[in-house]
């Protein structure tokens, strides 16, 4: 009551959230008394808009961010595109936090004495992979298949003819003997899951080349001495990077032992079972890697070639070839050109281990430093000397090249953009245009669906849903990695095709491989393999159709309207519902039977929101959530929920009637600018590393505008994000101030506007 529209700029804060609510129908209420047409509310929303984004051109905030340092998945990616090096970055970092949605928030990695720790344990690993170590000791790494995981179809990887298992990439740090462990999933009471399975094999491969094949004894259990542990013989391996299959090899083909799969399921159809006296075929636990023992040498690897850029011949040239390695890494792992003093401090390093042992050993004591460095972990920004408190700057192009990399490829840049950024070639816009448009063309733009579209969507909660066994057999972890796959490489497909960015709601094809397929009955795809299909029902359009969603947005044994309304709320309208109130009970504690009838969860739901405090809230959310009612946990087709017809229909809060995915996806369609403002504010949440304020809602709002004269490519979004001052400058310390604004610089509110 107090907010002075016709000043809004003083305000802005609130002002936009005014916006959003307009924008998004929510306000006024559908059931105020007096409810201005749409003509009024657009002319209010767009006066606002006017108001703020004016006093934003007038005093530019870009905006600022503490330190960034890499994360989990940027650090594993820069080791991997510098050495060639995979490793298990988990072992050794702790969990990155989550902050608006992505887990690159600059503010919210917090520095300490463990994750210090966990990064000079990650160096030290790394470096000996790299280079190699021929005084490695023997150490176990172990690898786990999730007992959800399908173990009737061949794994990515495996040998033709194999079937479940695993097929892992593993570096092998040095040339010796190692042997593999192999351990079985046992039954609740100490059984081999499956003894009645006979005939039953696992081979062990090196890069498919058979190293042992054991047979499985069905009566063995954990009560025996070795309990469900299988070993190989020591197996001669060479160092470097190789793929280890640990797979069974059944003698012949037959029906599934499973008491849950229906008579038409095939054997490649049924998961297996989890419940108590459920039988099913054996099923691999965890592949052990022993060794080495024994160590005879270090062969050539993809790392040290890339290393070793040189080879001294002779003791008086080790020094120079030292310098030429480590320069040239130290500015890679930098990103930047390098000081002297930047040299020199890794070299002493390198002194100190050709000292201790050899040449190599130097270099391998200097790359554990230098990815120990804070240069190497931190991602830096320079204030100029020169920048006044509460202004703006322009970040040099050093800076901006990481920017560019880790938005694009959430990795570091590579030589050639390097090089460009130390010529002072990303100054100039047609300079950057060149390397946007490359740096999209390499696979590792890739990242833009498998970093930022899976977390805008938080596809990483797939992994927190266990879909009741008894009641949803066909789905394991192998059909959930399916549906996480469908939703990036559709996200993928518009970026490499630069297509509309609407297509993620509208998209009348998906993305399938034959396990998906087959949940979705598709017919016709065979293999492994992911394809672009024609999706025919109109239901299943876009990602409203997608199973990733719709069981992320599930509870393990019933469908949840809440979450997938609330979903649809947060990721795709910015518009998150307020906490529910205490001491509410939750659904699962309203009674789900009425007299002899099971209610279904819509009328559970309707006597949940019986209660006043819950019902403000529900009647938004609900009415989202229940036009999804027709897919069920595992995102297949029903018509019925425990028995009785399901209803779909509801009133969304602008008074909109749905009456199934179609009605919603179309009522989404109808405010689209919101959607299409809620993608850009996270595309620059995400690109920038900081959670995007009410002073950058102004540039959102200005890169949709742009993006519409391009029919909303994707492009047009990702362009506009680096072209933005948000992403090219950065605030020094701005106090708070405010910013007048002319009269004459917006227009007055239209006639009759209250």
């Amino acid at each position: 009551e107090s907010f002075d529209v016709v000043h809004a700029e003083s305000d802005a804060a609130t002002a936009e959230k005014m916006i959003r609510k307009l924008r998004a129908g929510m306000m006024p209420p559908v059931e105020a008394r007096r409810r201005p047409d749409a003509e009024t509310v657009a002319a209010l929303v767009a006066y606002l808009e006017e108001r703020v984004d004016a006093a934003a051109a007038l005093a530019p905030n870009p905006g600022n961010r503490t330190f960034q340092r890499l994360n989990r998945a940027e650090y594993a990616r820069t080791v991997k595109d510098l050495l060639q090096v995979q490793i298990d970055v988990e072992a050794y970092l702790p969990a990155d936090t989550i902050s608006a949605g992505f887990d690159n928030i600059a503010d919210v990695q917090t520095l300490s004495a463990t994750l210090m720790e966990g990064y000079l344990r990650a160096a030290a690993a790394v470096s000996r992979l790299a280079v190699g170590d021929i005084d490695a000791t023997a150490s176990d790494v172990t690898y786990k298949v999730p007992r959800t995981s399908n173990q009737l179809r061949q794994v990515p990887g495996g040998p033709f003819g194999s079937r479940g298992g695993i097929s892992v990439v593993h570096t092998f740090p040095a040339d010796g003997e190692y042997v593999f462990k192999i351990e079985l999933h046992p039954t609740p009471t100490g059984q081999l899951f499956g003894h009645t399975a006979e005939g039953e094999r696992i081979e062990v491969s090196i890069d498919g080349g058979r190293v042992a094949l054991i047979d499985i004894d069905p009566l063995m259990s954990q009560s025996d001495s070795d309990g469900m542990n299988l070993r190989t013989p020591a197996v001669q391996i060479k160092a470097g990077p190789r793929r280890v299959s640990a797979v069974f090899m059944p003698r012949f083909d037959g029906p599934v032992d499973d008491l849950l799969a229906p008579i038409e399921h095939t054997l490649a159809d049924t998961q297996i079972g989890l419940a108590y006296g459920v039988t099913t075929v054996p099923h691999l636990r965890d592949l052990g890697v022993s060794g080495p023992y024994n160590v005879t040498g270090v062969s050539e690897t993809p790392s040290r070639r890339l290393i070793f850029g040189c080879r001294p011949l002779a003791a008086d040239e080790e020094l120079a070839c030292a310098r030429q390695i480590i320069t040239k890494l130290a500015m890679q792992a930098y990103r930047r050109p390098l000081n002297e003093s930047d040299i020199e401090g890794l070299m002493t390093f390198y002194g100190q281990g050709r000292s201790d042992v050899d040449f190599e050993n130097g270099i391998r004591m200097a790359l554990q430093a230098l990815l120990s460095s804070p240069h190497f972990i931190f991602r830096f920004e320079r204030v100029p000397s020169a920048a006044a408190a509460g202004t703006p700057y322009r970040i040099d192009d050093i800076e901006l090249a990481s920017r560019l990399s880790y938005f694009l490829w959430a990795s570091a840049p590579d030589d050639e953009l390097i090089q460009a950024a130390a010529a002072g070639d990303l100054s100039g816009n047609h300079a950057i245009e060149a390397q946007v448009q490359r740096m999209l063309a390499d696979p590792r733009a890739e990242s833009l669906a498998t970093r930022f579209a899976a977390q805008w969507f938080r596809l990483q909660d797939l992994d927190k849903i266990y879909p009741d066994p008894l009641a949803y057999p066909q789905f394991d972890r192998t059909l959930a990695a399916s549906m996480r796959r469908e939703t990036e490489l559709l996200f993928d497909y518009l970026v490499q095709a630069d297509r509309s960015v609407l297509e993620l709601l509208t998209a009348e094809y998906t993305f399938v491989d034959e396990r998906l397929a087959r949940h979705y009955d598709i017919p016709n795809v065979r293999g492994s393999r992911f394809r672009r299909v024609p999706v025919v029902d109109s239901n299943r359009y876009g990602l409203l159709g997608h199973g990733s969603i719709l069981t992320l947005t599930s509870h393990a044994n019933r469908t949840s309207a809440v979450l997938r309304g609330k979903w649809v709320m947060e990721v795709l309208l910015g518009l998150p519902p307020p906490p529910p109130p205490p001491n509410v009970p939750d659904l699962d504690d309203t009674d789900a039977v009425s007299g002899t009838r099971r209610l279904t969860v819509r009328q559970q739901m309707e006597d949940h929101r019986k209660s006043p405090a819950c019902q403000s809230c529900h009647r938004v959310i609900d009415p989202i959530g229940l036009a999804l009612e027709n897919f069920d946990v595992t995102g297949t087709w029903r018509t019925r929920d425990r028995g009785e017809p399901i209803d779909s229909s509801g009133l969304l809060y602008d008074g909109t009637e749905l009456f199934g995915p179609t009605d919603l996806r179309n009522a989404l369609l109808a405010r689209a600018d919101v959607f299409l403002r809620t993608f850009t504010q996270n595309l620059m949440a995400y690109g920038l590393g900081r959670r995007v304020e009410y002073h950058d809602m102004p540039t959102v709002r200005a890169i949709v505008r742009a993006a519409e004269r391009s029919d909303y490519r994707m492009s047009a979004f990702i362009r506009g994000v680096i072209n933005s001052d948000a992403f090219r400058m950065r605030l020094v310390a701005r106090p708070e101030t405010e910013v007048a604004v002319r009269d004459e610089d917006v227009p007055p509110l239209a006639p009759g506007t209250r």
